[in-house]
């Protein structure tokens, strides 16, 4: 790819339903949409796999985390070297007994992980109780350099709405693609 080629960035919309599995087999389909619409680059909503469980102080929520590398991982990444895309998903993680981090993971297009961000300012305000579940991060600010180049100047596109497929318990999504050259 040139440096004067755009590079298509998707950013998923979607519903979170009760159910992490079912969220991210979704999930998995909107980056499959994506990147069949010419997506290079995926972004997830922040915490996908669930819904916005911060609004209260529940220590079974800490039932969601899972460690990066994991089973959300596995096949995010898969899906990443299958469709050369980097997808950029943020993950409830459990990094040790007791520590927990919002955290996005950055997955290049062969399928290695790149790096991670923990989210550094946890808010705790009514409705937000992060400051409940998360630890600040610990990584500071990083950037990685991806098989996917990006420029300086973006205009946003509208996919096709796509409708929720029968008997899944989502809405309709959606993804917006960034052109960036």
């Amino acid at each position: 790819m040139s440096n004067n080629s755009p590079t298509q960035i998707a950013l998923v919309q979607m519903r979170c339903g009760p159910e992490p599995d079912a969220n991210l087999a979704y999930a998995l389909e909107l980056i499959d949409d994506a990147a069949k619409s010419g997506a290079e680059i995926v972004c997830l909503p922040e915490l996908f796999r669930s819904q916005y469980f911060c609004q209260s102080e529940n220590h079974d929520n800490f039932s969601l985390a899972e460690t990066i590398p994991g089973p959300s991982t596995e096949a995010l990444t898969k899906l990443a070297q299958e469709k050369s895309i980097v997808i950029v998903a943020s993950l409830f993680e459990k990094r040790a007994a007791g520590v927990y981090h919002n955290t996005a993971v950055v997955i290049d297009a062969d399928g290695n992980i790149l790096g991670k961000y923990r989210k550094m300012h946890i808010p705790d305000d009514p409705s937000y109780y992060e400051k409940f579940y998360f630890t600040p991060g610990d990584l500071g600010f990083q950037s990685w350099k991806t098989r996917r180049l990006a420029g300086t100047r973006a205009r946003r596109k509208n996919l096709a709405k796509r409708s929720t497929p029968p008997g899944k318990q989502f809405s309709a999504a959606t993804p917006s693609r960034m052109d960036v050259t």
